[in-house]
Order: C-alpha cells, then structure tokens, then sequence
C-alpha cells in the first residue's frame, strides 16, 4: 500500500486501497506459487538472501542486475527511491513469470521483492493465511474439501459441486489437480 506512492507525496488512505494493496500481492504471490519448481521462503532475519537452483546463495552468484527487469528496478531506486515504478517492475516481471512458468524469472521476482521486504513468506502459507471474514479457518476448510473429495468418489457430483460453491461464495477458490486440490482466499 505504501509503496505504491512515492515518499514525498500524500497518501491517500482508503479500505478500497488497501483491498487493492492486498490483491496485488496475491497476484505476486500466485505467479511465485505457479511455477513449477517450488521457491524457498526467505529465512527470518536473513534480508534478500534467496537459494538458487545451484543450491548457492543469489549473493554468492552476484544477483544478475544486468538483466531488463534488475536494471529498471535499479533505475527506479536511484531516481529518489521510486517504488511506484519499482513495484510496476514488479508487475511486468509477474507477467513473465506467469507466462514463461520460469524459474530464474520467478527467483529474480523473489530477490528483487526482497529488496522492498515484500514475498518473504512461502506463496502457499501467503495464499491460505489467516481467517477470512466468514470466520472459516484452514481446519474447516480442509475437512469441506475432503467431504468433496469423498463426494466426487462416490460420483455423488451434485453434491461435490454444492461444497465448491459454498467454498467459492465463502471467498475460498479451489484448484484442482490430477495430484490433489489446493485452496486459496479469493
């Protein structure tokens, strides 16, 4: 929310741009939860340090600042802190990464949020955290999707898609899978 306007100008405070505050971040979080190798959360206290493939720490590689994207972010960060356009470098890099499902586009998403503190945690905790409004915790919500589960088994449809719905007005979206089905908060 705050970085979305530069530090010398006024901040405008309202719930509609906090929900879009929170949705953006969803979105950043979901492109890093799509790729198909999963990413490492940062440790706790431990700033923008990222495993990479190799197993080496990103720092120890040298983060790759020559790349399109690192430059833009760079740039933006010299010209008097401008995380506005930091954070659309951002954007245009999630766009990559839920195209291309790169793994290096989404470490380098990872490493540059970093810088900003954002994505510090792990994309599947991020999307399934906390209790939304309705008052449904991860408890109730997994025992619903094991009902459906059970439902679609015993090829009773009408009743695994009457859970989905409920699930889907609660604000919980499910995705399933051959493997499994996951949820996240809408």
């Amino acid at each position: 929310f705050i970085l979305r306007a530069h530090y010398r100008s006024p901040l405008n405070y309202s719930d509609a741009h906090l929900d879009d505050a929170k949705g953006a971040l969803t979105r950043l979080y979901t492109a890093l939860k799509s790729v198909p190798s999963p990413l490492t959360p940062l440790p706790k206290g431990e700033g923008n340090q990222l495993p990479s493939p190799s197993g080496r720490r990103i720092e120890d590689e040298g983060t790759r600042w020559n790349t399109p994207h690192a430059t833009r972010f760079k740039a933006a960060m010299d010209d008097d802190f401008n995380t506005p356009e930091a954070v659309a470098v951002l954007f245009d890099l999630t766009n990559e990464v839920n195209r291309d499902q790169s793994v290096e586009a989404a470490m380098q998403l990872k490493t540059l949020a970093g810088v900003l503190g954002l994505l510090q945690r792990d994309p599947q905790e991020f999307l399934q955290s906390t209790t939304s409004e309705n008052g449904l915790n991860d408890a109730s919500i997994n025992a619903q999707i094991e009902a459906r589960i059970a439902a679609k088994q015993a090829k009773n449809f009408a009743d695994a898609d009457r859970i989905r719905k409920e699930l889907l007005a609660a604000g919980i979206v499910l995705e399933d899978s051959a493997a499994r089905t996951t949820w996240r908060r809408a």
